[in-house]
């Protein structure tokens, strides 16, 4: 199942202070960047994000989920309405993620 572009929009909207916040369509989801690293996506409509030290730090009760069949687990942020806690989760996790392999 694809997702809907709204709920990209919606994410994407409640991430707009946030500087070089991007995404890129995939096979009907969407990967979304923060700085050139791959933070998550919106897979199902269900904003999944890399479990990383910080990120399990802030959402303990997490569940993981798959994106799709055969990827690693990721956490499932389901408190996408906290506008401030969505944006402070993905700079966390941003700044823990190496830098992106030049092209």
């Amino acid at each position: 199942m694809a997702s809907e572009k709204e709920y990209l929009e919606f994410i994407m909207e409640q991430l707009s202070d946030l500087d070089d916040v991007t995404y890129r369509a995939m096979m009907g989801e969407y990967i979304i960047y923060c700085k050139g690293k791959i933070i998550g996506g919106i897979y199902d409509d269900r904003f999944l994000v890399k479990p990383t030290k910080s990120a399990l730090a802030m959402m303990p009760e997490a569940e993981k989920a798959l994106p799709y069949e055969g990827a690693k687990e990721m956490l499932l942020v389901d408190n996408v309405e906290d506008r401030t806690f969505l944006q402070n989760l993905i700079t966390a996790i941003c700044e823990e993620l190496p830098a992106p392999k030049p092209k």
